[in-house]
């Protein structure tokens, strides 16, 4: 046993009991209805927009939110409410308005098959297995997250917390597939909600309000834009060319609009409508998540002046020391089982989007390609097991960056913000070719690691603003390569385009429905919201 902050009670066990049955039951409930390989990996196509845009959300809403956030906020401030408003909105709106189309009407299961209908195998060869490492890299960073947890606050050591939390993740999402997974995500966003909400009220009470914390903060602390004129005078050390190019266009894109994590989200709602409205009804929802975790940040760096300090605790302790500081003994299990609620949401996410890759994108595709659906199914659930036991050894690597965020970031900047350059080609000229296609990811990639290698993180002036340049640059090189080569080869016939390119793409209408079921209008009103929003804390 380690040291722990305190000692939980029997109700604080009780309640993180309760929740790990729960989880498990609804596993358990599904099975029997497991009986096709679109049940298991797509839900059936069946699931309602709303629900699909909670769990488009909350599986998102996972260690990299909940504690990455959380340290993001106290290293940084308010500046971290860029990864939600313009690192996220605008391309979650941009996903639902212009991309849904292309992939739910081709009816691809994966992000990777559009890839191969755009362009070649090739190119889906290299997207399915950059995604598999990235998906298994990132899946650590919650189980790493919920051991953390375990350990500071209860005393467990890291290595039986990695591998309790593991098993149960293993376990519902092996047995219900990525409807157990959905359905999971949307109780436990609202689980995170009511154990986690106390805290921001608690604080900014505890600190004289709003302009009580401000006071005891640096002024850069309190702001979006006001201080991005110079990296000197914000604690990112970034101005503002690099947060709108590097994270408001390259990584919240990369992210957003071709991660399969949250694209499987939207492939499980039962028509297209439903499909585009799921990331639009997650963009309302997602500008009020700052108060959850970002707030809570700025209230650790008055609290725990000293967290970031060289020997001092992590900044990814920032949540933890609060649910310490505010809860006492009987609500604590409360608030760990909306961390462990967020955690589990995270992992599962990575591991049923690993899954689907892994059995349509590399088994079927490049070993077996004639099976039965009966044993793609048993191959996705083995792969669960492989995705868990994996996971497990990349949530040491975690251990070595001192903010999840930071460590996520940098991850992104090597596949997503590539990807997002040939998504980005590949939908909107059809000039892009299909060598063009391939050769522009597969340099970005390198180019990102070689970026990584011989401009590191201490090149730069913070750890964010070397993951915003790098993913700016390997969307440069993943453009400029793809654009040559495209020009220099053939491209397809327009008839091989149809249904995945815009222009030779009918647009869905939906004229004869009220405004507030049309993806176009719901997405204005969210642009609205956010503008207000940047506005009022400039």
């Amino acid at each position: 046993m380690q040291h722990a902050l305190f000692h939980a009670t029997f109700i604080d066990y009780l309640l993180i009991a309760i929740y790990f049955v729960f989880v498990i039951g609804i596993g358990f409930l599904l099975k029997n209805h497991m009986k096709t390989g679109e049940d298991f990996f797509l839900s059936g196509r069946s699931i309602p927009g709303w629900i699909t845009g909670l769990a488009f959300l909350s599986a998102n809403l996972g260690a990299l939110e909940v504690m990455g956030m959380a340290a993001s906020g106290a290293e940084y401030g308010l500046l971290t409410a860029h990864y939600y408003w313009i690192g996220a909105i605008p391309a979650m709106l941009f996903l639902g308005l212009y991309m849904m189309p292309f992939y739910y009407a081709t009816r691809v299961r994966s992000v990777p098959e559009y890839l191969k209908m755009r362009f070649n195998e090739a190119t889906r060869a290299v997207n399915a297995f950059s995604f598999g490492i990235m998906t298994v890299l990132t899946s650590g960073i919650s189980l790493y997250s919920m051991a953390l947890i375990f350990q500071v606050l209860i005393g467990w050591s890291l290595t039986a917390s990695i591998f309790i939390s593991a098993v149960v993740v293993l376990i519902y999402v092996g047995l219900g597939g990525l409807t157990s997974s959905i359905y999971n995500e949307v109780i436990q966003f609202f689980l995170i909600w009511a154990g986690l909400l106390l805290i921001p009220l608690l604080g900014i009470h505890d600190l004289g309000g709003w302009n009580g914390m401000m006071a005891r903060l640096p002024a850069s602390f309190g702001h979006l834009w006001q201080n991005l004129d110079s990296p000197a005078h914000n604690a990112m050390q970034i101005d503002w060319l690099g947060v709108v190019l590097g994270l408001g266009f390259v990584l919240s894109f990369g992210y957003w609009t071709t991660d399969f994590l949250v694209v499987q989200r939207t492939l499980a709602a039962r028509n297209l409508r439903a499909a585009q409205n799921t990331p639009i009804y997650a963009s309302f929802f997602k500008m009020i998540v700052p108060l959850l975790v970002i707030i809570p940040g700025l209230i650790a760096a008055v609290l725990f002046p000293n967290i970031g300090k060289l020997n001092g605790p992590s900044y990814n302790l920032a949540l933890p020391l609060l649910i310490q500081h505010y809860y006492p003994p009987g609500m604590i299990g409360l608030g760990l089982t909306a961390m462990l609620a967020s955690f589990m949401s995270g992992m599962a996410g990575n591991v049923t989007a690993f899954t689907t890759v892994w059995t349509y994108d590399i088994y079927q595709a490049y070993i077996n390609q004639n099976a039965s659906d009966e044993h793609y199914i048993k191959i996705g659930r083995w792969a669960v097991v492989v995705g868990v036991v994996i996971s497990i050894g990349t949530a040491y690597i975690a251990q070595g960056f001192p903010s999840v965020m930071d460590y996520m970031q940098t991850l992104f900047s090597f596949f997503n913000a590539p990807l997002f350059a040939t998504f980005l080609l590949g939908m909107f000229w059809k000039r892009t070719t299909a060598w063009g296609g391939f050769f522009g990811l597969l340099c970005g990639i390198v180019g990102a690691f070689l970026l990584y290698i011989f401009l590191p993180a201490n090149y730069f002036a913070s750890a964010a603003a070397g993951n915003f340049w790098r993913a700016w640059w390997a969307w440069v090189i993943t453009t400029a390569i793809t654009v040559v080569i495209s020009f220099m080869t053939k491209p397809k016939q327009e008839g091989e385009l149809k249904g995945l390119v815009y222009g030779l793409t009918r647009a869905p209408h939906y004229g004869n429905l009220a405004w507030y079921k049309r993806p176009g209008y719901l997405a204005s009103l969210s642009v609205i919201i956010l503008i207000v929003l940047n506005i009022w804390f400039w």
